[in-house]
């Protein structure tokens, strides 16, 4: 056993979000050497009100803790104590979130390293179901105290410490040791073995959690980098520590660039639907104004209609009917046009916007229609959405920046309908049914207003 002290520690908290939710108990064990030298142990007050379900789970209660000292009241003692010892604990990286965050409130940048039993259990039994800490306890016949109180939590994992070193030879444990602290920053439901394969090179992966239930679907030009950064922020971002306690499995899928990584992503997320992705998730019902040719106003359409050819212009994308007519109605009332004859409000004659001065008159009469739509128009461009400018299909080459290939993404009116290796694969791809998506819209739009700038190469396809 090396000399440096191994600080076996237990945290119970006011919540599960370590940037916001707060220690309520803190317990410590330090061994040098396989012997327990000294203890640490103390109740914190947390300056909140503990929920009504964590007392009940725990034990403690507010009235227990009016009397404790704050954590920045012993953040200076409780670091001389722990020195630069390792930190063990079951679930690591939520014990040490929730201390690295209570030291930051008390002006310290506090960094250990650590030993996650859960991770050490997974890999020494891989085959068994449950690795929480009270299925380890009843498998190796430990019994605590009381469950989810710190002092008798870390008294347990001590002894389930000294369970598996007679369980297993030096040689063994060093081994096991050596592997825990290699991956010491991955998600602890997470086999290292799954990372090995990751690429430096763009591309979108896929985070499932028990189940493989969809978590996350990300891109980057740098999979590897990106998704191993998600594992190093946990403790500072409550959706990264969401991530790293939730994902059991990847999955990932390299493209030629980064504009097939987004169109991907897109499309992966709408498929998919994982719960974490919630921005790309926000489809709705989309809707735009569409101002036929010589008409006098605006019509709303919806999503599916922009999937085909229109005639006449198309103003905004919004993710429901109230978006867009609150956008149109505040245009309206910026720029003196009638609500009533843009039809977003009903009647004859004279409107009430025309009789508060907020509208010059086209529906009594006292501006022209015909002036009206050229005025309605002319401030409806700062919305315009860009017309489809090829009589069909087309194929985007893009070139690699690494060992994959060349890849033809197929796009008919603003819709992606898949990528293939060849533009004879691509030809292929024009008769996919399609709907419209705003982001894919967003992203081919910006990417092929100058393709040549982005090294693309657009084909039409016949």
């Amino acid at each position: 056993m090396s000399e440096t002290a191994l600080i076996f520690v237990d945290v119970e908290t006011t919540g599960t979000r370590a940037t916001r939710d707060r220690i309520t108990e803190i317990a410590a064990l330090k061994v040098v050497n396989g012997e327990v030298v000294d203890r640490w142990s103390s109740l914190i007050y947390p300056e909140c009100k503990v929920p009504v379900q964590i007392g009940q789970l725990t034990g403690i209660r507010d009235d227990m803790l009016s009397d404790a000292p704050r954590f920045v009241q012993i953040a200076e003692s409780l670091r001389e104590w722990l020195g630069d010892g390792q930190l063990v604990a079951h679930n690591a990286r939520f014990d040490y979130s929730f201390l690295r965050n209570e030291f930051r409130r008390a002006g310290q940048d506090f960094r250990a390293p650590l030993i996650c039993t859960l991770r050490l259990s997974r890999r020494m039994a891989p085959q068994a179901r449950q690795h929480n800490l009270k299925a380890l306890l009843n498998r190796y016949g430990i019994t605590p105290i009381r469950h989810h109180r710190a002092g008798d939590d870390v008294d347990a994992l001590w002894s389930l410490w000294q369970a598996w070193r007679v369980e297993h030879s030096d040689e063994t444990w060093q081994r096991l040791l050596g592997d825990e602290r290699r991956h010491r920053t991955l998600p602890t439901h997470l086999d290292s073995a799954q990372l090995e394969g990751l690429p430096a090179s763009p591309g979108v992966y896929l985070l499932y959690g028990h189940n493989r239930l969809p978590l996350y679907v990300g891109k980057s030009i740098n999979v590897r980098s990106r998704v191993l950064g998600h594992f190093q922020r946990d403790h500072q971002d409550d959706k990264e520590m969401r991530l790293a306690q939730q994902v059991q499995h990847i999955e990932w899928e390299e493209t030629a660039g980064d504009l097939g990584a987004q169109l991907r992503e897109a499309q992966l997320v709408k498929t998919l639907m994982p719960i974490m992705n919630r921005q790309l998730r926000k489809q709705g019902k989309l809707t735009t104004w569409h101002w036929p040719e010589a008409a006098s106003h605006p019509e709303l359409l919806s999503g599916s209609a922009l999937s085909r050819p229109l005639n006449g212009t198309l103003y905004g994308l919004f993710r429901n009917a109230r978006e867009a007519k609150n956008a149109l109605r505040a245009i309206a009332e910026e720029h003196q046009l009638c609500p009533q004859v843009l039809g977003l409000e009903k009647g004859k004659g004279r409107c009430f916007a025309n009789q508060v001065g907020k509208c010059l008159g086209a529906c009594n009469g006292q501006e022209s229609i015909a002036a009206h739509a050229l005025r309605a128009q002319a401030v409806l461009t700062q919305l315009q959405v860009n017309v489809w400018p090829w009589p069909g299909s087309i194929a985007i080459e893009e070139q690699p920046t690494g060992n994959t290939t060349p890849a033809w993404h197929v796009v008919r009116q603003w819709c992606y309908l898949g990528s293939a290796t060849s533009v004879e694969e691509a030809q292929t791809l024009t008769d996919t049914p399609a709907t419209f998506d705003m982001d894919s819209y967003r992203i081919l739009n910006r990417f092929l207003r100058h393709p040549a700038a982005h090294g693309l190469t657009v084909t039409p396809l016949r």
